[in-house]
């Protein structure tokens, strides 16, 4: 019997709304085509009615063009039913996307909730926190350390800063006296020249008086 008749399962499924859409789209491109059809004709029957005087003849195509006016204005109605019907089945595609991308967002979210729960359970705040002290106290015993191995051994704690001022005037003093020494002795002859130095303006004076004499 399932052989002859078929069975309820050998059914052809319901059409989506998007194969709506395309039959829809389809029939509305048939529609164009025929409405500019029609345009042709009634441009041809326009421009024979032109080269016509009144009469029978006239009024036979004016008959014509109004028919064919009558069919144009049937199927621009058809046309604008249709471009409506293709519109909110469109507008319910979109709509019914939207709630699919929501519905996975949702989903998504949710998951996303329920790892973090899982993943924040494993966090011991306390753990932390006992972590940051230890920190803490490690940086405090650093610095120390530092400053222990910074701390000077040369310069004793009991010396008086006025001994020091003192110290550093007697080395003062002591340099001025050694440079005015210095000084001094650039301009006196050696121990070893047993006459004083000859200035170059008397040289000449000598010499005009050995050739004289």
């Amino acid at each position: 019997m399932n052989r002859i008749f078929g069975s309820s399962s050998s059914k052809k499924p319901k059409p989506s709304l998007q194969d709506a859409i395309a039959s829809t789209d389809a029939r509305v491109g048939s529609i164009e085509v025929k409405i500019k059809k029609l345009d042709g004709e009634l441009g041809r029957y326009k421009e024979q009615m032109s080269k016509l005087r009144n009469g029978p003849g006239k009024d036979a195509i004016q008959q014509r063009a109004l028919r064919t006016l009558k069919q144009k204005r049937m199927y621009e109605s058809q046309l604008a039913q249709l471009v409506q019907q293709t519109f909110n089945m469109e507008s319910a595609a979109l709509a019914t996307e939207n709630l699919r991308n929501t519905m996975a967002t949702v989903d998504a979210m949710q998951v996303a909730n329920k790892e973090m729960r899982k993943q924040y359970g494993k966090i011991d705040i306390d753990k932390i926190e006992n972590i940051h002290y230890d920190m803490e106290d490690l940086l405090e015993q650093a610095n120390e350390i530092q400053e222990s191995l910074g701390r000077s051994y040369s310069v004793p704690d009991e010396i008086d800063e006025a001994d020091l001022e003192a110290e550093l005037d007697a080395l003062a003093l002591e340099e001025e006296e050694e440079g005015t020494s210095y000084l001094a002795d650039l301009n006196k002859a050696p121990d070893f020249v047993d006459e004083p130095p000859v200035e170059l303006g008397e040289e000449p004076a000598k010499e005009a008086i050995r050739t004289t004499g």
